[in-house]
């Protein structure tokens, strides 16, 4: 009794002092080989022997026990992991109500099939609301993945309408949708694919007047926005919200992208980009032109990004850019730091 009172003594300390629970676990272990070492050492009789039992035997048998329970524990980690689910970063939302039809199994078995993603994974993606701002070039592709990845709501805002012009780039869009609002065009492509998601759209400007409460309603916000003014209102509510922000941007052949979150280490917008460059040297895909393949790329690595941050699925990019230079099909991923003077987000990590 006296060793087991002890044992949760030290777990109640662990726990007030913020001890990790691994090393109360090393803390009680070593507190049992103490108590063992005791029995083989002390004589028959001796008090520290009494007080604990009066017997090794007990103890190595309870050692033996908690040694069983820990490789039983080891094998269903792994069994878990073998089927993707991650023991160590567990999908959003992956433990809500929800349950697949025989046809939607059918259409997300590549994914489930993946290590990394599984079943938990796929649960994830349709527990998940996107909210992906622009649906021109870079949206385009981003909102037609993440339907046919089974992201269960998506919402989309842009008050622009299809132009011809669009059609180069834009692939979701098509020629008989010139005229319609992009959001509505981009909701019935994405419907047509795949009936099991759910289309939110928002056919108006992203003003701040609605920012808080639109972002807020999401957990995860893709930005495929071409002007400066927008992305820094996006960045700043999201960094407001503490929700994980990917952004993408293009120019003739080359584009960028990268996972803006300073609430989980990384940093934001406007740590890398402290204030807009002057119009004549970022001039809009209008006034410099782009190749119509480059948003595709662009945008479907949003979309995987986006699916690795919901599934928890391998490295998403924190802390890294990568820009692609589709003249010289040349790729290459650059290190992004916080800035502690940031005025956007540094109070969050002082």
């Amino acid at each position: 009794m006296l060793v087991f009172i002890l044992a949760g003594v030290i777990w109640a300390l662990g726990i007030v002092m913020g001890t990790p629970r691994s090393a109360r676990w090393i803390m009680i272990g070593l507190l049992l080989v103490t108590v063992i070492a005791s029995h083989l050492v002390f004589p028959d009789g001796h008090p520290l022997r009494v007080a604990t039992g009066g017997s090794a035997a007990m103890w190595l048998i309870v050692v033996g026990i908690g040694a069983l329970v820990w490789a039983y524990s080891r094998v269903i980690a792994r069994v878990r992991q073998r089927t993707g689910v991650d023991v160590e970063q567990q999908p959003l939302h992956a433990g809500k109500q929800g349950s697949f039809s025989e046809t939607e199994l059918n259409r997300y078995a590549r994914h489930i099939a993946l290590r990394e993603i599984g079943g938990a994974g796929q649960k994830a993606l349709k527990n998940a609301r996107v909210l992906v701002i622009g649906a021109g070039g870079l949206g385009a592709p981003a909102l037609q993945y993440l339907a046919a990845a089974g992201v269960g709501t998506i919402g989309v805002i842009d008050a622009d309408t299809v132009e011809n012009t669009n059609l180069q780039r834009q692939v979701i869009h098509k020629d008989a949708s010139i005229g319609m609002a992009k959001v509505f065009s981009a909701q019935k492509e994405m419907e047509a694919q795949n009936p099991f998601v759910t289309v939110r759209p928002y056919h108006c400007r992203f003003y701040e007047t609605i920012a808080a409460e639109l972002v807020a309603d999401y957990d995860l916000v893709l930005d495929g926005t071409d002007n400066f003014d927008t992305r820094y209102l996006v960045n700043a509510t999201c960094v407001a919200a503490g929700i994980p922000l990917i952004s993408g941007a293009l120019s003739q052949w080359e584009g960028q992208l990268s996972v803006f979150d300073p609430a989980r280490g990384a940093p934001c917008y406007q740590c890398i980009f402290p204030a807009a460059p002057a119009p004549h040297l970022a001039p809009s895909c209008a006034e410099a032109g782009v190749i119509g393949p480059l948003p595709g790329v662009v945008g479907a690595m949003m979309a995987v990004e986006a699916i690795k941050v919901i599934t928890g699925a391998g490295s998403p990019l924190r802390g890294q850019m990568v820009i692609y230079d589709a003249l010289y099909a040349e790729s290459r991923s650059i290190k992004i730091s916080p800035r502690a003077d940031c005025p956007m987000c540094g109070h969050s990590r002082a």
